[in-house]
C-alpha cells in the first residue's frame, strides 16, 4: 500500500444487550439492538468504508439476527467476523472461577472448543470460518492468542493499546498499527494483529511511565497506568473519544508513520437506553451525527482506502513482521 493510503477499519462488536450492568448470564439477553445495525449503512455507501462485523455465538444462533445481518451483506457488503463470549459460548465445564473466566486461567482446551463452536456457528450461518477475530472484554492473553492461528482466524484485533485493567492482559505498549504476530512454529499459520487505534499524546512516555510503574506496588500501579490511559490517551473510539481528540490522533498516528485507523464500537450502543451513554435516541442520533462528521473529515483530510479487518491481512497491505526483529521484544501479552 502506498504511503499515501490511510487503511480505514470500522469493526463493530455485534453482541447482545446488558453487558454494561456487569453480568454475564448464558442466555436470555436481548438481541433487539441488531436491528439498529441499518443505521451505520452510511459508512459504506456514503463514505466507502466497509463494516466488518464481529459477532458473538448468541447473535449467530439466533434466526432474526441472523436475517439482519444476511440482509445487510447482501445489500451493503462487509466482512463477517468473530466475538467470543466465553460465559454464553458452549462447552461449558465446570470450572473454579466466577465469570467471566479470564483467558489467563481458562484451561486452553477449554479456549479451543469454544473458539470451535464459533466457528461452527459463522460456517453454519456463512457457509465459510471467519478470518477476524477480537475477544470479549479485551481479555486475551498470550497463551490464548497463540490458539487463534490453529482456529482458522488470520487477523486479531483484541488489542487496545495504552489499556490498562487490573487483572487484565498486559497490552500497554503495543503498537498503534498493525503488525505480524510470531508464528507459534516453524512454517506455522501467522496471525496478523491490528490493535484498536490509540496511541499517546507523548511518543516515547509510555514505555519510560511502563517502566516506572513496574516498581510500584499492585495499586500504586494500576492508579498511575489508569491516569495515563485517561489522560495522555489519544484515540479513534468515538464513544470514548471528543471529536478534536479523534481527529488529533489520526494527525498525531500518521505524522508518525501509521498507515491504518481502526475504530470499533458495540452494536448495543446503538439501542436507545441499552448503554449508559446514550440513555435515548436524542443520543444515539447525537451519537451517529458524530461518527458522520468524522468520516467526512477523514475523506476530506487524507487519501483513505476503507478496508475490513480481514482485507489487512491480504496481498494489498505490507505489515511489520515482529519475527524479523523491526519491533523490540516485549514481556506483555500484546506479541
Amino acid at each position: 500500500m502506498p504511503p499515501s493510503k490511510l487503511a480505514v477499519v470500522v469493526s463493530l462488536d455485534v453482541e447482545e444487550e446488558g453487558l454494561f450492568s456487569g453480568a454475564y448470564p448464558r442466555s436470555g439477553a436481548g438481541l433487539t439492538n441488531i436491528a439498529h445495525l441499518s443505521r451505520l449503512e452510511f459508512l459504506p455507501r456514503e463514505f466507502g468504508l466497509p463494516l466488518t462485523y464481529l459477532c458473538d455465538y448468541p447473535v449467530l444462533t439466533h434466526g432474526p439476527s441472523r436475517d439482519v445481518l444476511s440482509d445487510l451483506l447482501g445489500r451493503v457488503g462487509g466482512e463477517l467476523g468473530a466475538h467470543l463470549h466465553p460465559w454464553n459460548t458452549p462447552p461449558f465445564p465446570d470450572m473454579p472461577w466466577p465469570e467471566p473466566v479470564s483467558t489467563a486461567v481458562m484451561p486452553v482446551e477449554v479456549f479451543r472448543a469454544k473458539l470451535e463452536s464459533l466457528q461452527q456457528a459463522v460456517e453454519a450461518f456463512a457457509g465459510r470460518r471467519a478470518a477476524s477475530f477480537r475477544m470479549g472484554r479485551w481479555n486475551l492473553f498470550r497463551r490464548a492468542m497463540a490458539v487463534l492461528p490453529e482456529a482458522g482466524f488470520t487477523v486479531d484485533s483484541s488489542v487496545a493499546p495504552l489499556r490498562h485493567v487490573r487483572g487484565g492482559p498486559d497490552h500497554f505498549l503495543a503498537p498503534a498499527d498493525p503488525y505480524w504476530l510470531r508464528p507459534a512454529g516453524p512454517g506455522g499459520p501467522r496471525l496478523l494483529e491490528a490493535p484498536t487505534t490509540q496511541l499517546p499524546l507523548a511518543p516515547k512516555s509510555p514505555r519510560l511511565l511502563h517502566a516506572l510503574a513496574g516498581r510500584l506496588p499492585g495499586r500504586a500501579r494500576d492508579a498511575a497506568l489508569g491516569f495515563f490511559m485517561k489522560t495522555m490517551t489519544l484515540g479513534v473510539n468515538p464513544v470514548w473519544m471528543p471529536e478534536p481528540t479523534m481527529r488529533l490522533a489520526v494527525r498525531s498516528h500518521v505524522r508518525r508513520g501509521g498507515r491504518a485507523v481502526t475504530m470499533f464500537w458495540h452494536s448495543s450502543e446503538l439501542l436507545p437506553g441499552a448503554s449508559p451513554h446514550f440513555p435515548d435516541k436524542a443520543a444515539v442520533d447525537g451519537f451517529l451525527a458524530k461518527v458522520r462528521r468524522f468520516a467526512v473529515w477523514l475523506r476530506r483530510t487524507f487519501d483513505v482506502r476503507g478496508a475490513t479487518l480481514g482485507e489487512l491481512a491480504g496481498p494489498d497491505f505490507s505489515w511489520p513482521d515482529r519475527s524479523s526483529g523491526t519491533r523490540r521484544r516485549s514481556t506483555g501479552d500484546w506479541g
